[in-house]
């Protein structure tokens, strides 16, 4: 997996091991880096990842020295699955797998959380 840190690598690897707050956009695919940047640096995170048109392929995660929350968006799309159920189960069982494998790169062993606000894909999904 490549690694593509804002503002640069040095001052993330600093961040990484004060295990400050961190936004990380990890791709559906390979075909990108995975994102790393300071929760400080949000705006111009979430910009550089629409100006990449990367925004809606990734998942997303904000960590801190306790937890991974995961931005749980799966987007209508997802690897052409149309049947809902299946669509979020197969989301959810890459995302969780990418973030492992992400977390334990840079060294962060902690819970993966998806917030109440986003758990209504799943409601939905019990409700259906």
């Amino acid at each position: 997996m490549e690694y593509r840190k804002y503002p640069d690598d040095e001052t993330v690897n600093e961040y990484i091991k004060r295990k400050e707050p961190l936004i990380i956009a990890i791709p559906f695919d390979d075909t990108q880096p995975v994102i790393v940047a300071h929760v400080k640096d949000a705006d111009e995170h979430h910009t550089l990842l629409t100006q990449l048109d990367i925004l809606d392929k990734n998942f997303r995660i904000v960590i801190n020295g306790d937890s991974a929350d995961w931005t749980f968006m799966c987007p209508h799309n997802y690897k052409g699955i149309s049947d809902p159920k299946r669509r979020i189960t197969q989301f959810y069982n890459d995302g969780f797998a990418a973030i492992s494998k992400v977390l334990s790169d840079i060294g962060y062993f902690s819970d993966i959380r998806i917030p109440r606000w986003y758990r209504c894909f799943f409601d939905a999904l019990d409700n259906g």
